[in-house]
């Protein structure tokens, strides 16, 4: 264990963790812990929301899917790992990260359901021009993406 002086504060180093004499760390350790219970309450609801696109036509499964393991992969080794091998869940998931591709109804529910939802935002809740032209680029770079993408032959 060293120490080292700064600024009227000791640190501590035990095995490259950093403790500060005024509490720092531990304001560090109670952050990441609420971060990684968000994203996994976050994944959570985007694997709920990927089942009812399982049987909602309007609602896309993937992009919810893989919304759930991006918030998994940040929080938890062990969701992450479920999702993946989750014999009605992981194709989902494991065919976009192998560059396998995605569904084409998945493609056109995706775009459709962005434009709605940007073309919605745009004529009735946003009035700024600027963000109004934000928005319009976003849901323009989502779309390239999502074209992009290889189609999965189903």
């Amino acid at each position: 264990m060293s120490y080292t002086q700064s600024n009227s504060r000791v640190i501590m180093r035990k095995n490259d963790e950093m403790q500060c004499s005024d509490g720092s760390n531990q304001i560090n350790k109670i952050s990441n812990r609420l971060i990684r219970w968000v994203l996994i309450i976050a994944g959570t609801f985007f694997i709920g929301l990927g089942v009812l696109g399982i049987f909602l036509p309007l609602l896309p499964t993937t992009p919810f899917l893989l919304l759930a393991a991006a918030c998994y992969v940040r929080s938890s080794k062990r969701f992450y790992n479920w999702l993946l091998n989750n014999k009605w869940f992981g194709n989902y998931v494991k065919n976009y990260q192998e560059k396998k591709g995605v569904p084409l109804k998945v493609k056109i529910l995706s775009v459709s359901l962005l434009w709605i939802t940007i073309i919605f935002s745009v004529v009735f809740i946003v009035h700024i021009l600027f963000v109004r032209i934000i928005l319009i680029l976003i849901a323009i770079g989502v779309t390239i993406h999502i074209l992009s993408i290889r189609t999965l032959k189903q």
